[in-house]
């Protein structure tokens, strides 16, 4: 196959054909459009203004800025709206962060594309055994344990119909690799063994696919044994919002034997079902994008990656971004080992030739020459240093005010661990109820038991807070904890819980305010001065006014114009208040169309009692 013809057929996933995007700020219909940082001439010249105009506008404003000094946004926005535009800020999508790429295809360029399946639930309960089933492999003789240790991606075609699946561990220290499976599947098969029952990390498998949003299908394994009870399965995952078709829910429960092969075929003719229902489609005539699966390094090979393929087709020999990585397809391999010249989408794959080891769940792209990969990637890695110094996914509740007012959060998530399930089950139907129709809590995880790796991994990539009652974390815990900025927050009394979150909520409130209204001030004479506008002359007839306040001016009883107060003052100094029956000098911001005789009257906005 000549690979540099495969590249002529393919379209580019970025904007102008693969091009960097440029900075483009642009003035249209009275609003500057802008995407980045700029400096007082760049911004003057964007406006067609002076730097002069700017530097003075800032300046009384109480901003001491110079010609090459780059802005803020809150400086840009002032100044637009100074000299007569609206703003708006634009993001830049481009090669650099392309997981925001809004990639949209022609609706004749799409091909139906196998669904994405990942076989979740608690260890032992048969996920692989029943990979195996469906495979016909033995891959359950190689695991350490019997315990899955990595995801891992396998794909089958079953009546012309191809699968991919996902096998995800189950043992609680590898919560975070079922998140990332979770989150690039398109159903999930919950395994739950009939002769044991829900257990924790049924219960994590659970909550990582409602995050997800996925449909689930809930696969009843060891109906064969003694003491193997269906019904019981029913029943218990119905508290979890798992309710079957049979009994009026949406989820689709199926009897199965992975090890004596029962139920496979139903099993399978279920996923078949939902994946029709989904119309799953991709476009196969683009450069690959998709997320890495799993990844390690290989003494012989180097860097090695599992790659889940989601749109597009990647090709033997492209050049692919991966998280910060990037480099030439040396190798390409499907599960069974054997070479592949190309991948669609839905496919994993196994490459060898990437600059550095990636993480599972970062995402990846092919791109058309070396050296745009090369930039790319060296940009991303600089952009992924720089998040980092700033800051972390995970909050404390000294946060959540903060980010309520800025209008960034109305939900807190909540971990709870307990000494016991008695307990831990009364916090969560306690904190249940302190939910308002303003401020929603949603309890992501409740279980007894240690604080875990698992917990604090969950909490900085649900935004959550960890609350134990009657636990404490280790010391290796409580270091990881501080590492992810995740805050844990113990407590031995239910009473003092509650009421640290009923607080936490109020603080997250925006109270209603009012008006108060402080005093009026009448304008009796003009000054006008060129640099500064208009100073009125005022006497004070009651309260007072104050510096910074807000205010109106009335003419003839109609108010005439609302805004700010610039600067007050008595004889040549800057005063906080006049009070009743004193004069003083005012100019009002952005205004300079008084009249003698108007009424300037001052107020403030106040919480409400």
């Amino acid at each position: 196959m000549n690979n540099k013809n495969s590249y002529d057929k393919r379209r580019s996933n970025i904007p102008n054909g693969g091009r960097n995007s440029k900075n483009q700020n642009k003035v249209n219909n009275g609003v500057f459009v802008y995407n980045r940082a700029m400096s007082v001439s760049e911004l003057a010249k964007q406006l067609n203004i002076t730097p002069s105009d700017i530097i003075k506008f800032l300046f009384l404003q109480k901003k001491m800025v110079t010609i090459n000094q780059t802005l803020d946004d809150e400086s840009i926005g002032m100044v637009c709206l100074n000299f007569g535009y609206d703003f708006k800020k634009e993001k830049i999508v481009s090669e650099e962060n392309f997981e925001e790429l809004d990639i949209v295809d022609k609706p004749e360029d799409l091909k139906l594309r196998a669904p994405v399946v990942t076989v979740m639930g608690h260890v032992d309960h048969g996920k692989t055994t029943l990979i195996d089933a469906i495979r016909s492999s033995h891959l359950v003789d190689a695991e350490v344990g019997g315990i899955s240790q990595a995801i891992g991606a396998y794909q089958k075609e079953i009546n012309g119909q191809k699968i991919t699946f996902l096998d995800t561990p189950g043992h609680e220290a590898f919560t975070a690799m079922r998140s990332r499976g979770a989150a690039v599947t398109d159903i999930v098969v919950l395994v739950v063994a009939a002769d044991d029952g829900v257990m924790p990390q049924t219960i994590e498998a659970i909550h990582h696919a409602q995050a997800a949003n996925v449909p689930i299908i809930v696969a009843v394994n060891k109906i064969d044994k003694d003491g193997a009870n269906p019904d019981k399965i029913r029943n218990e995952l119905m508290q979890y919002d798992i309710v079957p078709e049979e009994w009026g829910g949406s989820n689709i429960f199926c009897n199965i034997s992975a090890k004596k092969k029962i139920g496979i075929d139903s099993l399978l003719e279920a996923i078949v079902l939902v994946a029709e229902m989904q119309e799953l489609k991709a476009n196969p005539n683009r450069y690959a994008i998709g997320t890495v699966i799993e990844a390690n390094l290989d003494k012989g090979e180097g860097p090695k990656a599992t790659l889940l393929v989601q749109n597009g087709t990647l090709s033997f020999q492209d050049y692919v971004v991966v998280g910060t990585a990037y480099g030439k397809i040396r190798r390409m391999t499907n599960e069974f080992k054997k070479t592949l010249k190309q991948a669609g989408p839905s496919t994993p794959v196994s490459v060898i030739g990437l600059s550095e080891v990636p993480n599972a769940g970062d995402k990846f792209m092919a791109f058309p020459t070396d050296k745009q990969a090369r930039e790319i990637a060296l940009k991303r890695k600089l952009a992924k240093e720089e998040t980092k110094r700033q800051g972390t996914s995970a909050m404390s509740l000294e946060d959540l005010y903060n980010r309520a007012q800025e209008g960034e959060i109305q939900d807190i998530n909540i971990i709870v661990k307990a000494d016991t399930n008695g307990s831990a089950e009364a916090i969560k139907s306690s904190l249940d109820k302190l939910s308002t129709d303003k401020i929603r809590i949603h309890v992501i995880h409740c279980t007894s038991g240690a604080i875990t790796e698992s917990d604090i991994m969950l909490a900085s990539a649900s935004h959550a807070v960890i609350y134990g009652f009657n636990v404490r974390p280790s010391s290796l815990i409580q270091q990881k904890a501080e590492e992810e900025k995740v805050e844990i927050r113990l407590h031995r009394i239910i009473y003092d819980l509650l009421n640290e979150m009923q607080d936490a909520m109020k603080g997250m409130l925006k109270k209603e305010q009012v008006e108060k209204v402080l005093g009026q001030a009448e304008v009796r004479s003009l000054i006008k001065v060129s640099k500064v506008g208009t100073i009125a002359g005022c006497y004070v007839t009651s309260g007072l006014i104050k510096s910074n306040s807000l205010i109106r001016l009335l003419r003839n009883g109609i108010v005439v114009y609302e805004g700010k107060l610039g600067s007050l003052r008595r004889f040549k100094d800057d005063v906080k208040e006049v009070k009743e029956g004193f004069e003083c000098g005012l100019t009002i911001e952005n205004y300079n169309d008084l009249k003698e005789f108007d009424i300037v009257e001052s107020y403030e906005m106040v919480d409400k009692d």
